[in-house]
C-alpha cells in the first residue's frame, strides 16, 4: 500500500468519525411538540396547556398549538399521532371508542360523578388496561384527563309547575337530545321522551313549546342564551364530560425519564389549571343564571345514577366494557 493510498484511507476514516460525531448542543436541540386542536385559543384546556404546560417543558421542548383544527382536521388527531405527523392532541372517550370500544364506558351516562372522580379514575389501576391497549395498538400515550364540565337539564316549566327530583318526574318531557342512538338512549334512560333535533333548533322549539327542555352544560346554556325561555336548571350532571392528554409514544419514548417525568407532571399541573378554571367558570355561571331568574336546583343524584346505570347494563352499550369495571368506577365515587 503506497503512501497516496494510505493517506486516502485515512481521511475517509477521519471523515467518517466527524460525521459520525454529534455535538451535545445538537444532541440537545429542542423537540418541537406540535398540537392539534378543534378548539379555540380561548378554551380552558388550550389556555391551561399554554400558560402551565408549555413553560414547564421549555427547557428541552417547543410547544406548538395549532386551533380550530387548522392543522389536523377535527377526529383525525389520533391517526396523525400514530402514523408519527403530529406529537399531541386533546382526545375523547368517544373518539378513542371508534378504535376502542371499550372506551364508551367513560362517554356513558352516571359513569363520571364530578371532576375530582374523573381523576381518581384515571389514576386508578383500572384505566391500565385502557392506556396500555391505547400504547401497544395506536401508539398514544394518554398524560392525563382534562374536565369538560358537566350536562344538565334545562326545561321550560318552573320549579312549581314540574320539580325533577328523580327519573320518574321527567315522564312524558319531551328532551331535546343530539339525534345518536346512544344520545338518544341517555335521553330515554333519564327518564324522558327524548327528541332529536340539530342545536340551531333548540332556541325557537323551547320558546314555542316544540319540546319542553334540552340538555347542556352551563356554559353553552349562557352562550345560547337558552335562559331566555326556560325556566330551571336541575342539576342532574348526568353526564361529566372529559378528554384526555394524548401524546406521541414515539417521542415519549425518544425522551430521558427525567424529561418524561417532567412532561407528566406538567400535563398533570395544566389539567388540574383547566379544571380548577372550568370548576369556578361553573359556578359563576350558576350566579348568573339566578341573577336572571332561573330556578337551578339538585335532584337526587343517586335515584338517577341507579335508575340510568340500570339500563345500560345488558344493553349493547355495554357490551364492549371489561367485566368488573363499572363497580370498579363506582366504588372510587361517593
Amino acid at each position: 500500500m503506497n503512501n497516496i493510498t494510505r493517506r486516502m484511507l485515512l481521511a475517509c476514516a477521519v471523515s467518517v468519525g466527524v460525521a459520525g460525531f454529534v455535538p451535545a448542543s445538537f444532541a440537545q436541540e429542542k423537540i418541537t411538540l406540535r398540537m392539534s386542536t378543534p378548539a379555540s385559543e380561548t378554551d380552558q384546556r388550550s389556555v391551561a396547556l399554554a400558560e402551565v404546560f408549555a413553560p414547564e417543558v421549555a427547557a428541552f421542548a417547543t410547544y406548538e398549538p395549532h386551533y380550530n383544527g387548522s392543522l389536523i382536521a377535527q377526529g383525525s388527531e389520533l391517526e396523525s399521532i400514530a402514523s408519527g405527523d403530529l406529537e399531541m392532541s386533546i382526545a375523547s372517550a368517544q373518539e378513542l371508542a371508534t378504535f376502542f370500544p371499550e372506551f364508551s364506558i367513560f362517554a356513558t351516562g352516571y359513569v363520571h360523578q364530578n371532576a375530582a372522580h374523573q381523576v381518581a379514575v384515571f389514576n386508578d389501576p383500572l384505566m391500565d388496561p385502557f392506556k396500555q391497549k391505547v400504547e401497544d395498538e395506536l401508539g398514544v400515550k394518554l398524560l392525563s384527563v382534562m374536565y369538560l364540565g358537566r350536562r344538565n337539564v334545562n326545561l321550560r316549566q318552573s320549579k312549581e309547575e314540574l320539580t325533577v327530583m328523580k327519573p320518574e318526574d321527567l315522564a312524558g318531557v319531551n328532551l331535546r337530545m343530539p339525534g345518536s342512538d346512544a344520545w338518544q338512549f341517555l335521553g330515554k334512560a333519564l327518564g324522558a321522551n327524548p327528541t332529536p333535533m340539530s342545536f340551531t333548533e333548540i332556541y325557537t322549539a323551547l320558546s314555542t313549546g316544540s319540546v319542553d327542555g334540552q340538555d347542556n352544560p352551563l356554559p353553552t346554556v349562557v352562550d345560547a342564551k337558552f335562559y331566555e325561555v326556560t325556566k330551571q336548571i336541575v342539576l342532574t350532571s348526568h353526564l361529566v364530560d372529559l378528554n384526555y392528554i394524548a401524546f406521541s409514544k414515539a417521542v415519549w419514548d425518544k425522551l430521558t425519564p427525567e424529561q418524561q417525568a417532567t412532561v407528566q407532571k406538567a400535563a398533570d399541573d395544566a389539567a388540574e389549571s383547566g379544571r380548577q378554571a372550568q370548576l369556578k367558570k361553573e359556578e359563576d355561571l350558576v350566579s348568573f343564571l339566578r341573577e336572571k331568574g332561573m330556578e337551578i336546583y339538585e335532584p337526587d343524584l343517586n335515584a338517577f345514577r341507579t335508575h340510568v346505570q340500570a339500563q345500560y347494563v345488558g344493553s349493547e352499550f355495554a357490551a364492549s366494557w371489561p367485566e368488573g369495571v363499572l363497580d370498579k368506577i363506582n366504588a372510587l365515587g361517593n
